[in-house]
């Protein structure tokens, strides 16, 4: 998840970025694109707050590979400030999971588990194909690391997500998709930072270099 997209930052070194990379980058931010329309329709007919922040967490991501395409190739300063848009369009995200938490408090009611689960594995597969795509640039800089880190712990949230949909169906209780949104919205608000964290830290290294 979002967290994700930044954790482990260090020093890295550089990443393929010819054609092949810019075509996997676009098949990938197409099928984010996809999948957060599916989860967010989804997530609204079948009343989980899960499937719609996992929706959120699909949209950032291709916004993230959207930003990270028009990134590459430019300066150290216009990566770093694509770093810290991303880490501002995170940190909305999080704002945006928690209103929408505070509204399922206003009127908890479990969500339908069975569809829940087939969206949430459905998301799962699409985050798996994109970790193995993603593979050649889990050591680039942190905007090309960052969308190889997004995908690969983005498959633990939807593992969380399928969880949660079972819990939901041995229970009958709102209170599994409330707390997988919960930390999908920890997650936002961590990962914003640890974005805007590096992103500082790459700028610093770039002026004293």
């Amino acid at each position: 998840m979002s967290e994700c997209c930044d954790s482990g930052c260090g020093k890295v070194g550089p990443a393929p970025v010819d054609a092949q990379a810019r075509r996997i980058l676009w098949a990938v931010l197409i099928a984010n694109a996809a999948m957060f329309v599916v989860e967010m329709v989804g997530g609204h007919a079948v009343g989980s707050l899960a499937l719609q922040a996992d929706a959120l967490d699909f949209a950032a991501d291709a916004a993230t590979y959207g930003v990270t395409l028009w990134a590459i190739g430019r300066s150290a300063q216009i990566r770093t400030r694509a770093a810290l848009i991303k880490s501002a369009a995170m940190l909305a995200m999080g704002v945006l999971i928690l209103v929408m938490a505070i509204a399922k408090l206003i009127s908890p009611a479990p969500p339908e588990a069975t569809p829940m689960g087939l969206i949430a594995a459905l998301a799962l597969a699409v985050n798996l194909g994109a970790v193995i795509m993603l593979l050649p640039m889990r050591n680039g800089d942190a905007n090309l690391r960052s969308v190889w880190l997004c995908s690969r712990n983005d498959a633990f949230g939807n593992i969380l997500v399928i969880l949660a949909a079972g819990a939901t169906a041995a229970t009958r209780s709102p209170w599994p998709d409330f707390a997988v949104g919960a930390i999908m919205c920890l997650l936002f608000v961590s990962g914003s930072w640890a974005v805007y964290s590096q992103a500082r830290r790459e700028s610093s290294a770039a002026v004293a270099g």
